[in-house]
């Protein structure tokens, strides 16, 4: 697992073996930043990283000078991992929470002006992630949420689905706020 653009490019992260994670894949990573490149300016993001295992996918925003990334994950040993390697790298726009997340969603009031989420595969309540975001209003006007999923999933049938795109199992579904004509 590495960084694979910004100030940290290239650096290798090596999380402890025993952790409860399925880290997004180099491929998939590059293939997403590079769609993002081209959509958003990564400076001054405020992002928010869902189930954020190793924290691969919040230091690779922090390392493209996301003003803030709030990485949130229900495992003390995640917490803890990415704490310790913000910490090392230098990497103060990373602030940590352990939590269920369905629970911080319920919760949370601030918003964010992207959205990152990578559940686990085998749980029921995927869907529910779209829903939750846009109920409680968590993105900003030109917002972008993301869920990872496996590529067999369909999260089409939420209003504010955008598109799909596929890299092998998995794949990343994109939701925008719905604007107003």
């Amino acid at each position: 697992m590495r960084i694979i653009g910004g100030k940290l490019k290239g650096l290798r992260l090596n999380p402890p073996t025993n952790l409860p994670v399925r880290p997004t894949t180099d491929l998939a990573k590059e293939a997403l930043f590079n769609i993002l490149q081209n959509q958003i300016d990564m400076e001054d993001l405020k992002v928010l990283d869902l189930f954020t295992g190793t924290g691969n996918m919040g230091f690779e925003f922090a390392s493209r000078y996301a003003q803030s990334v709030l990485c949130v994950d229900h495992s003390f040993h995640c917490i803890k991992y990415v704490t310790d390697t913000a910490k090392q790298h230098g990497l103060t726009q990373i602030k940590t929470l352990k939590a269920d997340v369905f629970k911080f969603l319920e919760q949370e009031t601030e918003q964010y002006d992207l959205i990152f989420a990578d559940p686990p595969y085998d749980i029921s309540r995927i869907p529910e992630i779209a829903t939750i975001v846009f109920e409680r209003n968590l993105l900003s006007a030109d917002g972008l949420l993301i869920v990872e999923h496996q590529s067999m999933q369909n999260l089409s049938n939420h209003p504010a689905f955008v598109e799909q795109r596929r890299y092998g199992h998995s794949s990343f579904s994109f939701f925008q706020k719905t604007q107003p004509e």
